[in-house]
């Protein structure tokens, strides 16, 4: 199993490099990078395409970057700003609830453990490892439906969930890889290992997979 994943580890990595374009990996490689940002993007990415975080990131953070500024703004402004996030007044409700919390329980900083960031309602376990591994560089493995989905693919985990993926994949997968991990199954899950309909005949680990169900070459 070890020899398999880092064969495909290597693979990836030459494919998908750690430079990985999205918006939260921009803002994890940026040397003057801010938890909070990196927790609101993070926030405004669930349930969108990464184009759509991006402007909305923008717009917010051209008027609000902190805690206070965001709860300054009023529900249709903040709206207006995160519209082409979608889920937008949700979305609006959870930036402010967020903010609120880290002000009056965190004296306005992100939590830097797992527990208290999950103690925000709003925040998941996907969420609190994306910040913890992008803003504080933290040795953990967020797991979203694309690491999901394409670690039972490959036959690495037989999980239901993400959060049982996240604990089986400590377990196997070296820790030299944790790092770049997310961005690049994140990228390989949205260009060629997609949900749906995966494009197995122009995969490059196509000889390792161990997919069930799957076609394996369209």
């Amino acid at each position: 199993m070890q020899e398999n994943i880092k064969k495909i580890m290597e693979i990836l990595k030459s494919k998908f490099p750690s430079h990985e374009k999205t918006t939260l990996n921009r803002m994890r490689l940026d040397e003057n990078r801010d938890a909070f940002k990196i927790l609101i993007s993070c926030l405004l990415s669930l349930r969108t395409q990464d184009k759509n975080t991006e402007k909305a990131s923008n717009k917010l953070f051209t008027v609000a970057t902190t805690p206070e500024a965001i709860l300054a703004l009023s529900d249709t402004e903040l709206e207006n700003l995160i519209f082409s996030s979608g889920h937008y007044k949700k979305k609006s409700r959870t930036l402010k609830h967020v903010s609120e919390t880290i002000l009056k329980e965190f004296n306005g900083r992100v939590p830097e453990e797992k527990e208290e960031l999950m103690s925000i309602k709003g925040i998941g376990p996907k969420t609190a490892n994306i910040v913890l591994a992008f803003a504080f560089g933290e040795e953990v493995i967020p797991v979203d439906v694309h690491v999901h989905i394409v670690s039972n693919r490959l036959g690495w985990v037989n999980t239901k969930t993400p959060e049982k993926t996240e604990k089986e994949l400590e377990k196997i997968l070296p820790k030299e890889y944790w790092k770049d991990f997310n961005a690049i199954f994140v990228q390989f899950g949205k260009e060629i290992c997609i949900t749906i309909s995966p494009k197995c005949s122009a995969c490059p680990i196509n000889n390792y997979c161990q997919k069930i169900g799957v076609t394996k070459h369209r």
